[in-house]
């Protein structure tokens, strides 16, 4: 996992608070998707808010993740002679690609940045570089995270099988409690 840095600050009344006993430190993994920030939206209403109103010591901090894949990693199939054989991409398409990631993963982290601004929750971002599972996996230990929150796509068996879970291998692998939101029951119908 490569850290690609902190995007930024969401500034709230916890701005600068210092961590103490009974404070933990929140992790929440987003992507492009409705149900990665219904996650977010769901722990800052039931985990931050209320942990801060309950007088449980609050949140020390929390962390807005989003895992972007490698753009190094890109290969395409190419003919040759009748035979499949498989080209890596071009530097200047693999800078192009690149690029595109960062705008999108910035837009991504920014979104929730905002989120958690609207809610006057002190949040960091950072953009993860490499396969989603791992690279989240790796920060929540680096972080030293007392609990990683997630969305759930909701997918079925068979297609969980077949496309690979984040959520599913997080939940197995992560070093600390993975907290799993499903979609809510309104946005199915």
């Amino acid at each position: 996992m490569e850290e690609k840095g902190v995007a930024a600050t969401s500034g709230g009344p916890a701005a600068g608070a210092e961590a103490s006993a009974g404070t933990m430190k929140v992790v929440v993994a987003v992507d492009a998707s409705e149900e990665s920030l219904h996650a977010l939206a769901w722990a800052l209403d039931n985990i931050v808010v209320r942990r801060a109103a309950g007088g449980c010591g609050g949140v020390s901090s929390l962390v807005v993740v989003h895992a972007q894949p490698g753009a190094d990693h890109y290969v395409y199939p190419v003919a040759a002679h009748g035979i499949g054989a498989i080209a890596y991409a071009p530097a200047a398409a693999i800078e192009s690609m690149r690029k595109a990631q960062d705008e999108i993963s910035t837009k991504v982290v920014s979104r929730a940045l905002d989120a958690c601004k609207q809610r006057e929750v002190n949040a960091t971002g950072a953009i993860l570089e490499g396969d989603a599972k791992e690279a989240i996996c790796q920060a929540v230990e680096e972080m030293h995270a007392d609990l990683l929150v997630l969305g759930s796509r909701g997918l079925g068996k068979i297609k969980r099988a077949f496309l690979g879970s984040v959520s599913d291998y997080l939940v197995h692998h992560a070093c600390c409690p993975v907290l799993v939101v499903k979609p809510s029951k309104a946005r199915d119908k």
